[in-house]
């Protein structure tokens, strides 16, 4: 049957079953699209609380690299006893002996302050029949228990070690600055592009909301972020700061995924709630465990 017509012989606008409700509401914008506007919305909201949150890390960061001696080291001490504390806290049915891990970190670093790599060294190796003895005192022991803290001692304290050793080296306090700006412009490169542009997943298993849109979006922001910050540093040429730019490029993100990877194979989401909705320090800090150690081996090849 013929659709009915009006007096003025056009037919009637559709009703709910024609273009109106085929456009998703009421002849508003179909709904892909509301999502896209909805999805754009909450990362512009989310990113600026990332921001926020991350201000007092930012200006504590600074404090302690102008500092630089005594004082940056016993705040690295600070911050990675709360990282250790985090992981620990994650894995406590296993049983990691934590007052080995807290003191093989104060003895690295402060190895660190007043040594050289080979003062690092040996405490590094010292620590293990150190660790030993107190895992025999401790109620809960066992081989797992030991594991977990050598990981806590090797991945957190050696990594915050080398950025102590940095700081030392010549314009050590500026090349960490580098860093850490390499760092956290290539986490929110990596932020922004994967939530506007990302489409296939980076390593689902690992962590279902990284993308390798997001990966490419974060390694252009690293490099952009060292070289500009060279820029104002007239001891590092443009070359050497792209090269420094690339290795913060490659080791943030795997950084990154190394943590995803303990928190899935531990069942949590984050490792604390230092940062409220964005997760705890070791959250924070994941790249920068790996971007301080890569930094050091560059610049120190650099200066050779």
């Amino acid at each position: 049957m013929p659709a009915p017509r009006s007096t003025s012989g056009r037919r009637p606008p559709p009703g709910p079953s024609g273009r109106a409700r085929r456009s998703g509401r009421g002849g508003g914008p179909p709904r892909s699209r509301r999502a896209g506007r909805a999805r754009r919305r909450n990362t512009r909201s989310d990113f600026w609380a990332r921001v926020l949150s991350a201000l007092p890390a930012i200006g504590l960061a600074i404090f302690l690299v102008v500092e630089g001696g005594l004082v940056f080291t016993l705040g690295l001490i600070a911050l990675g006893a709360l990282c250790m504390h985090e992981l620990f806290r994650m894995l406590d049915p296993e049983g990691p002996v934590r007052l080995a891990a807290f003191l093989g970190l104060a003895a690295l670093l402060l190895a660190a302050n007043y040594g050289s790599q080979f003062n690092v060294l040996l405490m590094a190796v010292a620590i293990v029949p150190v660790l030993f003895g107190l895992t025999l005192l401790q109620v809960r022991s066992g081989t797992v228990g030991m594991a977990i803290t050598l990981l806590a001692l090797w991945w957190i304290g050696l990594a915050l070690a080398h950025a102590v050793l940095l700081r030392r080296l010549p314009h050590g306090s500026g090349v960490i600055v580098d860093v850490l700006v390499g760092t956290f412009l290539g986490d929110t490169g990596a932020y922004l592009g994967g939530r506007t542009f990302g489409r296939r997943p980076l390593a689902p298993r690992l962590s279902p909301s990284k993308t390798v849109e997001g990966l490419l979006f974060g390694m252009v922001a690293s490099v952009l972020g060292v070289w500009l910050a060279s820029t104002y540093q007239d001891w590092l040429p443009g070359g050497k700061a792209l090269l420094l730019g690339l290795g913060v490029a490659v080791a943030a993100p795997v950084g990154d995924l190394f943590e995803s990877y303990i928190k899935r194979d531990a069942g949590a989401k984050d490792t604390g709630r230092v940062f409220g909705a964005h997760g705890g320090a070791l959250d924070r800090l994941d790249a920068v465990l790996f971007t301080a150690v890569t930094g050091y081996y560059i610049w120190n090849a650099m200066i050779g």
